[in-house]
């Protein structure tokens, strides 16, 4: 609904509440929900197309930023995470080996967007050539590669590219030989929403890619949604490209595209939302579909072999995962073979070479990784870092595997793998500015209400003192079955060398033990989530590491819900929150474009039982006047395409009011970013440099510049 534009009484009126935020009017709007009526002071803060509106996010980031230039020691705090986050050390991503030319995702500070690069080997970074390069495009770093796709031979890239944070992609091709731009451009592949994604035919004459409705096809609302599949053959026009598949896709179907090694098949898994259902579509050399698994059949992800089979993630009656083949062509999943049965870990990605499957499995976060045959017989279990994550798994040769590694505390590197399992480390290897030498890596266990056990992983330096001194900082997410994987951050470093205990809850929602951990944790469960990281913090007083007071929280996205219920719940616990891109308002949520797609994990407020659940811990509707809650940072992008801003301006405007002044309740709002996905690199140090000078000023750490 479009709001008045005429401006309201805060911007006519000196008065103010909390360290200078305008106050902010109510306008009450009630919405009955079976029987149970709910106010919403704040409707209006919904609509940004109202001049209003923008004047008041104008207003609360300006006090904001009036209130953080004002903390102590941020000039120091900036240059040293500027000192790490520019540090010249490359990093390497999203390896695709064709041909004889490895691609790669290349971050290359103090450049402030990665860049595409080809290799002729991992053992020889100086064969390097860069293909793509955002910052030559665009000297601000606004433009970002959502990603990338080579053709089956290696010759072609077809590349999305989008702006300012809006992850709204088109594809660009370009000649891998030359680096050249061809003339194709196909708009509206990739989006915040449903993602995107290009799968090339045989012979690289074209591609298949994920559409997006064109303008006059459907309704404004539905722009988002509908997503479809659709062919570009090259040196042709995009608006004479043809429609392949999902006219009977649902509005929030989620599509990506995998071809097999000769082209001749094409695989299409169409997620329903972000939930975690899953059916499978598969396209034979006559053109011809079939469809291979439906929602209900549980089958989530596929992956085709060297000789065409396709091989299917399971969780049907297998909660931790279970591999299934199928031969080459074949779409009877009656049929198909348990090629990797249910094992101890969750399964987390797998890799098919000729004669070998590579499998990583999770047990409460960290990775292993198994090389099995392709009948499920164990050959070996790889050597890895200890306490590390595996990521990135992608054939090289017959039966080789590149894959990633890292630790908390062990910078990443590519590694090899071979058929027998042993490892060796390739050229493309991580350095650091920062050492974790002097910091060790503890498991910890929370006991959750109804007296489940949930990991938290604590980094402390050697011979902290558990006598509850130490500033904490708790981060959790625990949704979409997401799992919080050891990784490493040189930025980290900037908490810790302070004297600070940094720590990570596994949380139920997350998927660190499979789907029933997932599952423990979405929908009308959604409460145990927030039950596991309230335990988790208790751990860390009960276990003497800190102290309420003391004690911080952080969290982004389904993570920024996660804050806003902890401190909503328990708000004596903390001594300050930061909270990015959240969500708040459970009740509006699934109105937002990719709040739809969230129905499948949240929930909706059309079925009764969801709204219940929903109302019972949103926490935009339980802020209460005149509680004491500790200092908040919210933090948003103007263009976030996945979480509405209106979350966090909505949340702002209440608990101001609540807290009447008495307490910082700050809102950060970047007009150049969006989710985070996209963001330049001075975009990052601006946040982190933000961040850490708000949580050592409200836990009283008295910032020391490092030598």
């Amino acid at each position: 609904m479009r709001r008045t534009t005429l401006l309201p009484a805060f911007l006519l009126l000196p008065m103010t509440v909390g360290p200078g935020a305008p106050a902010t009017e109510k306008k009450p709007v009630t919405d009955t929900y079976f029987g149970t009526a709910v106010r919403d002071d704040y409707r209006w803060l919904e609509d940004w197309n109202d001049a209003a509106v923008q004047a008041w996010s104008q207003a609360q980031s300006t006090e904001a930023r009036l209130a953080l230039d004002a903390l102590p020691h941020l000039d120091a705090i900036r240059q040293r995470v500027e000192q790490i986050a520019k540090f010249r050390s490359p990093a390497y991503r999203a390896l695709i080996r064709r041909g004889a030319t490895v691609f790669a995702i290349k971050n290359e500070p103090p450049k402030q967007q990665p860049l595409l690069v080809a290799l002729a080997s991992v053992d020889d970074p100086a064969s390097e050539r860069v293909l793509v390069d955002p910052n030559a495009m665009d000297a601000k770093g606004k433009t970002a590669i959502d990603f990338y796709e080579p053709s089956l031979d290696g010759r072609l890239v077809a590349v999305s590219l989008s702006e300012g944070g809006s992850e709204a992609g088109g594809v660009r091709v370009y000649d891998v030989a030359s680096g050249r731009a061809l003339p194709d451009t196909v708009p509206r592949v990739n989006g915040g929403t449903a993602g995107g994604d290009v799968a090339w035919n045989s012979d690289g004459s074209g591609f298949f890619y994920t559409r997006y409705p064109r303008q006059g096809e459907r309704a404004p609302a539905d722009m988002d949604f509908y997503q479809q599949v659709w062919f570009h053959k090259l040196g042709t026009a995009n608006e004479t490209d043809t429609y392949v598949l999902g006219r009977d896709f649902p509005r929030i179907a989620e599509t990506t595209l995998d071809t097999s090694a000769d082209g001749r098949f094409l695989l299409a898994t169409v997620k329903n939302g972000d939930g975690g259902e899953a059916a499978q579509y598969l396209r034979g050399p006559s053109g011809s579909w079939s469809t291979v698994a439906a929602f209900a059949d549980h089958a989530v992800e596929g992956r085709f072999g060297p000789d065409g089979a396709l091989y299917l993630l399971s969780y049907d009656a297998s909660p931790r995962g279970k591999i299934l083949r199928l031969s080459a062509g074949s779409s009877d999943l009656a049929s198909a073979q348990t090629a990797v049965a249910e094992g101890p870990g969750a399964i987390d990605d797998f890799c098919i070479t000729k004669d070998r499957i590579y499998v990583t499995d999770l047990v409460g976060g960290p990775s292993s990784l198994r090389v099995l045959t392709h009948d499920g017989k164990p050959v070996a279990t790889a050597a890895i870092l200890p306490v590390s994550s595996v990521a990135g798994l992608a054939a090289v040769g017959d039966d080789d595997v590149l894959f990633e590694n890292q630790s908390y505390v062990e910078p990443s590197a590519w590694y090899r793998a071979g058929p027998d399992g042993k490892v060796s480390r390739t050229a493309l290897v991580r350095t650091s500015p920062v050492s974790f030498a002097d910091t060790e890596v503890i498991g910890e266990t929370a006991v959750s209400r109804d007296g489940t056990r949930v990991p938290v992983t604590v980094l402390r330096r050697k011979g902290t003192r558990l006598d509850g001194s130490n500033p904490t900082l708790l981060y959790g997410y625990g949704g979409y079955a997401i799992s919080q994987r050891p990784v490493y951050s040189a930025m980290r470093r900037v908490w810790l060398e302070q004297g600070g205990v940094y720590a990570v809850a596994a949380l139920r929602g997350g998927g660190e033990f499979g789907e029933d951990w997932h599952r423990a944790g979405n929908l009308t469960r959604k409460q145990n989530v927030f039950d596991d990281f309230l335990a988790s913090a208790q751990r860390l007083i009960d276990a003497g590491y800190t102290r309420p007071g003391i004690l911080a929280i952080e969290g982004g996205s389904n993570g920024g819900l996660l804050m806003g219920a902890a401190f909503t719940q328990r708000p004596e616990l903390f001594g300050a929150v930061v909270s990015h891109v959240g969500i708040y308002d459970m009740l509006r949520v699934e109105l937002s474009s990719n709040g739809a797609f969230n129905i499948t994990e949240f929930g909706t407020v059309k079925d009764p039982d969801q709204f219940r659940a929903l109302h019972a811990y949103s926490p935009y509707h339980h802020v209460v006047d005149g509680k004491v809650y500790p200092p908040i940072l919210f933090m948003t992008g103007a263009n976030d395409p996945r979480v509405d801003p209106m979350q966090s301006r909505k949340m702002t405007a209440r608990l101001q009011a609540a807290t009447g002044g008495k307490q910082a309740i700050l809102l950060r709002t970047s007009s150049s970013s969006g989710h985070g996905i996209g963001s330049s690199l001075d975009e990052k140090i601006g946040e982190a440099t933000d961040v850490y000078a708000f949580l050592f000023e409200k836990l009283g750490v008295v910032y020391r510049p490092v030598k």
